[in-house]
């Protein structure tokens, strides 16, 4: 079977995730699709299937003859989609030998080849987009169908291999995906998450990123005998944004620059919340971003007096570079099957977070292989089937090149 005819029967399931949830999963339906998973591994022969309490759905595939002393690889994509769009009731839509033109979806939606420009080079393939009414869920329903396919390969076909550890897990789209997965059990000695955009792409860099919450203590008196006695927290968090610098937002940077994203602001005379995302690749600069804001709190509270503001900092994820660079031989390998696929190899910093992030600081370096997906959390998201196709074949000779220790190679 090929990857794309999986997922056409894993986005039908339905899986959003609940970011307002306490719980683990965050949405009990993510156990519908980890069951089918479930019972599709096992027919396929994959060993030690299980599926947790909290959704997460493991398995292996042993090493072949001779490979018992390659690296232990794994591969992990995530069961939920995206909160931003509805999920439910996904009608995918074939469009077979693709023209390369607008693709009127229906539903007063169209991608559009000026808001898209890379539909030209997919002319010719077999497109699959939504219906326009919900998202697709190629994010991350895709990298599901290419491991499960991937692995039927590598338990039908005579090719050499190490163990190949498997993991699909819950609320990734939540900034929850990895928490619970248990490493040492999970047994890779590396992994990837099959997770990002294009099937060209690998991902290893990301934001370092924290929350930042000024709560603001206002004093309320008659504004008719205000002067010199009224602080107006509203004011004071209008001007907290005002000591921020204006370009460094995400409406004005791109690539590896970092920024200040204002996410909620509330108030009156009394009392006043504000709140920001703080991201920046650099580990210096991010740093001073924190810096800056530290000094704002105290800059604020010596004009209004101690206690007016005060400023809460939650760190969030750090950029996982740090701890892919001691192993970058897992990034070449993936760069060399891409290559060997035909396509133009790109490293793609990611301006988000990644469960590969977190999974890298604790112990398992994770580096994200595209899917060979687009506009992932919205109705104008696609796919091709050549494109993961394409990723597959990348996993497979990744798995091929590790078949034997890296001193046999």
């Amino acid at each position: 079977m090929r990857a794309y005819e999986r997922l056409l029967k894993y986005v039908v399931i339905h899986t959003t995730s609940d970011e307002e949830s306490n719980t683990v999963p965050s949405t009990d339906i993510q156990f519908d699709l980890a069951r089918s998973l479930e019972a599709e591994m096992k027919e396929l022969g994959i060993s030690d299937v299980a599926v947790d309490e909290h959704c997460y759905v493991t398995g292996r595939i042993p090493a072949s003859k001779g490979c018992e002393k390659a690296p232990k690889i794994g591969f992990i994509a995530h069961l939920d989609t995206a909160p931003d769009c509805s999920g439910e009731n996904v009608k995918p839509l074939i469009h077979e030998n693709y023209d390369g033109k607008d693709v009127d979806l229906g539903n007063g939606r169209t991608i559009s080849t000026a808001l898209f420009p890379h539909l030209l080079g997919l002319k010719g393939r077999t497109l699959i987009t939504t219906d326009g009414t919900t998202l697709l869920g190629a994010d991350d329903k895709s990298g599901i169908a290419e491991i499960m396919t991937m692995a039927e390969i590598m338990l039908k076909e005579d090719i050499p291999h190490g163990e190949i550890c498997i993991a699909f897990t819950p609320d990734e789209e939540i900034g929850h995906g990895a928490e619970l997965l248990d490493i040492e059990s999970f047994g890779a000695d590396f992994a990837y998450t099959v997770d990002g955009g294009p099937e060209n792409e690998i991902e290893y860099e990301n934001f370092n990123a924290a929350k930042a919450v000024f709560t603001i203590k206002g004093v309320s008196v008659h504004p008719g005998s205000a002067k010199n006695r009224m602080v107006n927290a509203a004011l004071v968090a209008c001007e907290i944004a005002s000591m921020l610098p204006a370009a460094e937002t995400p409406a004005h940077t791109e690539e590896r620059e970092g920024f200040y994203h204002l996410t909620d602001i509330s108030g009156e005379v009394e009392h006043a919340k504000i709140s920001y995302i703080v991201r920046d690749h650099d580990a210096e600069l991010f740093n001073s971003k924190l810096k800056t804001l530290k000094l704002i709190e105290k800059v604020l509270n010596e004009k209004y007096g101690p206690g007016t503001v005060v400023l809460t900092l939650t760190e969030q994820y750090r950029n996982m570079i740090e701890k892919i660079r001691p192993h970058m031989h897992i990034v070449e390998t993936a760069i060399e099957c891409i290559k060997e696929q035909g396509l133009d190899a790109k490293g793609v910093p990611i301006r988000g977070g990644t469960d590969g992030a977190q999974l890298s600081f604790r112990g398992l370096p994770c580096p994200n292989l595209g899917t060979g997906g687009y506009a992932f959390h919205g109705p104008l998201e696609h796919i091709t089937a050549e494109g993961m196709d394409a990723v597959v074949n990348i996993m497979c000779g990744i798995i091929k090149k590790y078949a034997y220790s890296r001193d046999d190679r």
